[in-house]
């Protein structure tokens, strides 16, 4: 029995996850998904307490309230729809290098939950 937790435990201790995730709470990102089959990217500079997003040249903004060290929600400055009013949820899941993996979605929908990766860019 004695073995069996030994070897769990070196199993588990094995595999840790980094997270320095405040690493990336500020500087220039980019974020590349894909949509109908093609890859699409939006670069985005996060300030302490604004992030602003550009897609295929349209600028926009949201403000950034930190919940902790990994988690933080987004909220649209000026929303042109319902579902931009919405505030989304973002956890760092992971750090490596110069990116992170990430999972999102939108507050009142915890259900539903998408992943993606961003990559920091040098200024």
């Amino acid at each position: 029995m004695k073995k069996i937790l030994l070897i769990s435990l070196l199993f588990v201790s094995c595999y840790s996850v980094d997270r320095n995730c405040t690493e990336f709470k500020t500087g220039s990102f980019e974020f590349s998904t894909s949509i109908n089959d093609s890859i699409v990217k939006s670069n985005f500079i996060r300030t302490d307490n604004y992030e602003i997003e550009e897609f295929y040249g349209v600028k926009d903004s949201s403000t950034i309230r930190w919940v902790n060290d990994c988690e933080f929600i987004l909220t649209k400055i000026n929303p042109k729809t319902n579902q931009e009013k919405r505030p989304i949820r973002i956890n760092i899941l992971r750090t490596y290098g110069n990116s992170y993996d990430f999972e999102y979605s939108q507050v009142n929908n915890p259900q539903r939950i998408n992943r993606g990766t961003v990559n920091k860019v040098p200024d």
